[in-house]
């Protein structure tokens, strides 16, 4: 398995399988490196409408082997944007398809399109791969309790999980949210990309040994890959 940070909050996955997952497809954002991965992917996931999530979809989904999955809302404005192949649920849902599940979970946040209409709720991701190893994409959120039920369900090994504080959880509140999850291995996203994300890694392992558990951080730079 395969983890490869793209930068803000876009990660691809590779599974055991080779199948190609694309998180939050802001390819095009500052820190992108220039050797991208542009595709096709085999699925893209979207935790909300906004822009610097729903990012450059309409580009990267119209292959005939590239299925997106997203909430109802999404769905529906990707289908009539002419994006061919889109699968709609909501939170508390899993889709299965082969030997891969999405699960749909809540995430604490706004979610609008470009021109400020509604995108459903925001949400986060659980992808349960092939070797039943959970990774627990957040999105875009703030902290909240029922982070714990999330880990009492699902199990997630690693979380990707927001710390550039302002729009998103801060470090303090994600080492929180570690506590409550208790992941194997935690993997920081969405700080750095402007001035005004300003959590950082440093701060974030300063939280974390508040907590006594252990637990393995990979700050990766836009283009570096984890492999486990």
């Amino acid at each position: 398995m395969e983890i490869v940070f793209y930068g803000h909050s876009c990660f691809k996955i590779v599974s055991e399988e080779g199948k190609k997952i694309l998180i939050d497809p802001w390819i095009s954002n500052p820190a992108t490196p220039k050797d991208v991965d542009l595709g096709p992917y085999d699925f893209i996931l979207i935790t909300h409408a906004h822009g610097d999530h729903l990012g450059d979809v309409l580009k990267l989904a119209r292959t005939s082997v590239t299925e997106v999955i997203a909430i109802h809302e999404i769905q529906q404005f990707l289908l009539k944007n002419g994006v061919p192949k889109v699968t709609g649920m909501n939170i508390g849902g899993t889709y299965r398809v082969g030997n891969l599940k999405f699960t749909m979970v809540p995430a604490f946040h706004s979610s609008s399109f470009p021109d400020g209409s509604y995108g459903g709720d925001p949400c986060g991701f659980v992808i349960t791969l092939e070797n039943g190893i959970s990774i627990y994409h957040t999105g875009d959120t703030g902290l909240f309790y029922d982070m714990k039920l999330i880990a009492e369900l699902y199990s997630p090994k690693i979380a990707i999980l927001p710390i550039g504080d302002h729009y998103v959880m801060g470090p303090k509140e994600a080492a929180k949210a570690c506590d409550l999850l208790r992941p194997e291995i935690v993997i920081p996203m969405h700080y750095g990309t402007f001035p005004i994300l300003s959590g950082t890694v440093e701060e974030f392992e300063k939280e974390l040994k508040k907590y006594n558990f252990p637990l393995t951080i990979v700050a990766l730079n836009p283009g570096e890959e984890f492999f486990k």
